[in-house]
């Protein structure tokens, strides 16, 4: 593929993922309420999952080709994850003395999206048996 035709693709991909985070945000409004930025921290902890599961079969294994590795980690999970809005939504439970939340929510984030992370990539080793 080309650059053009890559770039084509991660827009593509980050669309989706846009989109996805959009409904995922009302969708934890509407369930879990305003109080808490709960759709920001559910769309970065799926991501952090779903992306060291891709990359650890797309990179040990030539299940996941190039192509759809670009479109659903730099596409998809870049579109749906948010570092910009979890900066925003933190800083301003500060500024509205809910320290408790504003820590819980750094903390929580950080760690889960890590531990999710490792374990996307255990998923991996452990559904395909290729990876290492």
């Amino acid at each position: 593929m080309t650059v053009l035709e890559h770039v084509l693709l991660v827009a593509l991909g980050g669309a989706i993922g846009s989109a996805l985070r959009f409904l995922t945000s009302l969708a934890a409004v509407h369930w879990l309420g305003e109080a808490f930025p709960y759709g920001t921290m559910i769309v970065n902890l799926v991501g952090a999952f779903a992306i060291g599961f891709v990359q650890e079969v797309a990179i040990d294994t030539r299940l996941i080709p190039e192509d759809a590795r670009l479109f659903l980690t730099t596409g998809v999970m870049g579109g749906l994850t948010t570092y910009s809005t979890f900066s925003y939504e933190t800083v301003k439970l500060f500024e509205d003395n809910a320290w408790l939340a504003a820590w819980t929510n750094i903390v929580g984030t950080t760690a889960l999206a890590l531990a999710l992370c490792v374990a996307g990539m255990a998923v991996a080793r452990a559904c395909v048996p290729m990876v290492r």
